[in-house]
């Protein structure tokens, strides 16, 4: 006899049909009124409710469509495949149906009790499908708990970024209706297990395999004028007064003027090479033919350079005075390189401008036939600043040591020089000899030269140079010049010149322009170990807790509440150089600034400027020619790091280059845009 179950009854509770021991119609076993399947033969005994019979009357049919909260796994699995099914006769005389593919369907615990063993059939309990299974409740309550999070406030639960409002759904009616839409059945499921689930949402939204990735511009705060800034008393008395001060010394000229060798041979007289080493290197250069390069080589380390025989990059090396430790930054002089010479010389307080003084040399630089590198040269470092400035005539041994000459080269070279804004009492004249170290770092010893020279040899007039300001009053600046590899440094080390301001160990610095904090760990000079440093000191510095992608050479280190100036359009006042064709608005040139170089073009040129009296003399000119002086406003092809000429010189000057040679040079009159009030605009 079948008895009806109640809706939320589940078929595996319903009572059975027939009460008492039953017999097995195949074994003829009795069997207990608890099992559902012979103990002998395994024979099922009453599968009418459980499987779909054509025969089964409505109202079963319709009590199992009922339950709403049948999982959606379930139906799928337990749903027939196929409308045309075949009958099939079990034990106890039921037709059951099986499927057109001969599957039979059944429910997922009767196949379990009858063909599992009595044993194991103890601990089995039957899943019940008129409740939201585990997968269901998950999805279900991420669902439901973001449709609340959005709506209503109620209590704070700490999303991915920030405090997000939630109600807590335990009040809320809305929230049972939201589960009977997806499937749940809102009766059978406990307040408990609703907020055990909106708990598992909450740390499943904290689960991530990776960081949400940051944006690509980082968010600069607003600036603090820089009137308010005040150094530390640290600042103003070092730490390290042992140490001499610092003279940075650029070292520039004509291609093959002698500057690697004078720098070598300078360096062996000191000291600072020893003979083990020099003697590789003259070994090294006979078997390669370039015996007379073996003083070059000290500087020239590179296997390019020594290929070539001509210096490429800005050589790094120290060696110290009566006054002060030098930082030698010996240049290329090629045409090609005057980028890399521009990088390394922007640094330099004071510069040597060596001469060749052999036939035909001296006229070759001097550009008898165009723009020559001595000229090009003398122009730039006075456009860094260099106000003091030393001429080494060299080779005059190829010359024997001639007075003639040195007068010749000084009186054509000293109108030059001072057209480019040089003073005369400025500028010290050494006539010497580096291959045959005559008039180096003592008197000179030929007589041909001692007759009628007496003045100071290079060392004393090194040694005698002006000693340079040195502004720690302002906030920290310092350009970084090239990002190294140092294993005593660390993975991020970098280095350069502190323009203004000082740095300590141990200290918060912003890198510029990516706008990241970094902590400065190591400071050197000259593989000295530093627990500060101040203004004119050029150092290398050990970074950590930054990503090395966000440092770059042209980069600026600066005081974390007083960010540098970061522009994409400028407008300068430049003086056009010694140019054969006109500049047009329009132009495409690269940009120097400190170390940073960029693609750049013309916008417009703004006004002329009348050179003696610096007043604009006509407006919005067609083009510009040699030597004029304007106004003209340009557009970078990326940002950069600088500062108007007349807050800090050091960042304020620019040089454009175009096809290889220096066309203007100029400072920085107004940064027509910059990165913080974009992003000031922005929020």
């Amino acid at each position: 006899m079948f008895v009806p179950k109640t809706d939320n009854q589940s078929d595996l509770e319903g009572p059975h049909r027939n009460a008492g021991p039953w017999l097995c119609s195949i074994c003829s076993q009795q069997n207990d009124t608890s099992c559902m399947s012979c103990e002998v033969c395994g024979v099922l005994r009453d599968l009418s409710l459980y499987f779909n019979n054509t025969n089964e009357p409505e109202g079963g049919a319709k009590r199992r469509n009922k339950h709403s909260g049948v999982s959606v796994l379930a139906r799928s699995l337990f749903t027939p495949s196929s409308p045309k099914s075949k009958a099939i006769v079990f034990s106890d005389g039921f037709r059951g149906n099986k499927n057109a593919t001969g599957h039979m369907q059944a429910s997922l615990g009767t196949l379990h009790k009858t063909f599992m063993t009595h044993k194991q059939r103890h601990n089995i309990v039957p899943f019940k499908f008129d409740i939201p299974s585990p997968d269901d409740m998950v999805s279900i309550g991420l669902k439901s708990s973001r449709h609340l999070r959005k709506d209503i406030p109620g209590k704070m639960v700490m999303g991915d970024d920030d405090l997000v409002a939630e109600k807590d759904t335990s009040t809320d009616p809305s929230s049972s209706v939201k589960l009977d839409e997806l499937g749940g059945n809102s009766s059978s499921v406990a307040a408990n297990t609703r907020n055990e689930t909106l708990i598992l949402d909450n740390e499943l939204q904290h689960l991530s395999l990776e960081r949400k990735p940051k944006n690509s511009k980082a968010k600069i705060k607003k600036p603090v004028p820089v009137s308010q800034y005040k150094p530390e008393p640290w600042m103003l008395q070092g730490e390290d007064q042992e140490m001499p001060r610092q003279l940075n010394l650029a070292i520039v000229g004509h291609v093959d003027s002698g500057k690697s060798t004078l720098c070598g041979r300078l360096l062996h007289a000191l000291g600072r090479i020893s003979k083990k080493q020099m003697h590789k290197n003259e070994k090294e250069a006979k078997e390669k033919g370039k015996g007379s390069f073996a003083y070059a080589w000290a500087m020239d380390e590179s296997a390019d350079e020594r290929a070539r025989g001509i210096t490429m990059n800005v050589g790094v090396a120290y060696f110290d005075t009566k006054n002060y430790q030098v930082v030698m930054l010996d240049s290329p002089g090629h045409k090609d390189f005057v980028p890399n010479m521009i990088s390394g010389v922007t640094q330099a307080d004071a510069a040597v401008l060596v001469v060749d003084a052999s036939l035909g040399s001296f006229e070759s630089g001097m550009g008898v036939n165009g723009v020559g590198q001595t000229k090009e040269h003398s122009q730039l470092i006075r456009s860094f600043g260099v106000e003091n400035l030393i001429v080494a005539v060299n080779k005059m041994d190829s010359v024997e040591y001639s007075a003639e000459r040195f007068n010749y080269v000084k009186s054509q070279l000293g109108i030059f020089l001072r057209s480019c804004g040089y003073k005369e009492s400025a500028i010290t004249w050494v006539p010497l000899s580096a291959m045959e170290n005559e008039n180096l770092v003592t008197a000179a010893s030929d007589t041909r030269l001692s007759s009628w020279f007496h003045g100071t040899c290079l060392l004393e007039a090194i040694d005698s140079s002006a000693a340079p300001h040195r502004d720690v009053s302002k906030p920290l600046r310092l350009p970084i010049c090239d990002v190294i590899s140092s294993h005593v440094l660390g993975q991020v080390a970098v280095c350069g010149k502190v323009v203004c301001g000082a740095i300590r160990s141990d200290s918060k610095v912003l890198v510029m322009p990516s706008g990241e904090l970094a902590t400065v760990k190591i400071i050197e000079r000259d593989s000295s170990r530093l627990s500060s440093a101040r203004a004119g000191d050029n150092i290398a510095i050990g970074l950590q807790g930054i990503d090395p992608i966000h440092v770059m050479s042209g980069g600026v280190l600066c005081h974390p509440d007083y960010p540098v100036s970061v522009a994409s359009s400028l407008e300068l006042k430049i003086l056009v150089l010694d140019i054969t064709v006109p500049i047009l608005p329009g132009l495409q040139f690269e940009l120097h600034a400190h170390h940073a170089k960029v693609s750049a073009s013309l916008v417009r040129i703004v006004s002329l400027l009348d050179q003696k009296t610096g007043k604009a003399s006509a407006r919005k000119p067609r083009m510009l020619t040699a030597r004029q002086a304007a106004v003209v406003e340009v557009r970078l092809e990326r940002e950069v790091c600088v500062e108007e000429f007349g807050t800090l010189k050091a960042l304020g000057r620019a040089f454009l280059r175009s096809q290889g040679s220096t066309v203007a040079v100029g400072v920085v009159t107004r940064v027509v845009q910059v990165q913080g009030e974009r992003a000031e605009q922005a929020s």
